[in-house]
């Protein structure tokens, strides 16, 4: 790996630039027998239409892109039925990647953002303020297009690395919705890498875990809340269960996703 690219990686992680293919390779059709539905995930993506309200199911398979991560292990993703919920299972061992939705919502059109998950167990030892252990069971996620004068120095180089190794430039906010361990419901983390990329702890702790766990949020609001400021247009949005830094295995099923 050049200099560059290490750059690129150990400053913006990931998770920053794997997205919208900054930084994220297309995994090669390298899929294993026992888990055929991921063949047909990673086969012809057809693009999400752009107008609302716009679902995904677990079964709308066509409008899923499977993206691996630099270096990475890819979390195995099929369809299966649980409980009486059709979903995506999620099944990560020493793994993280992501299945991800190209869109373009303007921010006049963003509104609220239904999601369901249920979660086995929690990932032992991570910690979403580490560096080390920045691992989540589950994760749903937002990138957003704003005005990238306004990155600091470090974000600034993140973007131009980023550009010049990818052809496109570093997001100019991530959001995610996740999972965590021990922190408080409602709190924000901000990434230890990068503060482009911002976390919203929806859930926390054991209490429900096994259970479908159903939120609504509202997308402007949320992001107001975690950034300060107004968000830019949705450019997409993307389902990811790692366990990478930890070394561990996690197990998560996702259901359907609504944006109106």
């Amino acid at each position: 790996m050049s200099r560059l690219r290490c750059l690129l990686f150990c400053v913006g992680g990931a998770l920053a630039t794997g997205l919208l293919g900054a930084c994220a390779t297309r995994a090669p059709e390298q899929v294993p027998e026992q888990v055929p539905e991921q063949a047909q995930l990673a086969h012809a993506v057809q693009p999400a239409p752009q107008t609302l309200p716009l679902q995904f199911t677990a079964q709308d398979k066509s409008h899923w892109e499977s993206m691996a991560l630099p270096g990475k292990v890819r979390t195995l993703f099929s369809l299966e039925k649980r409980g009486d919920k059709p979903a995506l299972k999620a099944q990560a061992k020493s793994s993280a990647s992501m299945l991800r939705q190209r869109l373009q919502i303007a921010p006049d059109k963003l509104g609220h953002l239904q999601f369901e998950w249920q979660v086995e167990n929690l990932i032992d030892g991570a910690d979403m303020t580490s560096r080390e252990a920045e691992d989540s069971p589950v994760r749903l996620i937002l990138v957003f297009e704003g005005d990238r004068s306004r990155f600091s120095a470090k974000n600034a180089m993140l973007s131009e690395l980023t550009h010049s190794l990818t052809g496109e430039p570093l997001p100019y906010a991530t959001l995610m919705y996740v999972w965590c361990n021990t922190c408080q419901k409602e709190s924000v983390i901000v990434n230890p890498r990068t503060d482009r990329i911002r976390k919203l702890a929806v859930e926390a702790g054991t209490e429900h875990l096994g259970q479908w766990r159903s939120y609504q949020r509202n997308i402007r609001a949320d992001f107001e809340k975690v950034f300060g400021e107004a968000p830019g247009t949705l450019l997409g949005l993307a389902i990811m269960t790692d366990t990478d830094n930890t070394r561990s295995s996690a197990r998560a099923w996702y259901g359907a996703i609504r944006l109106d």
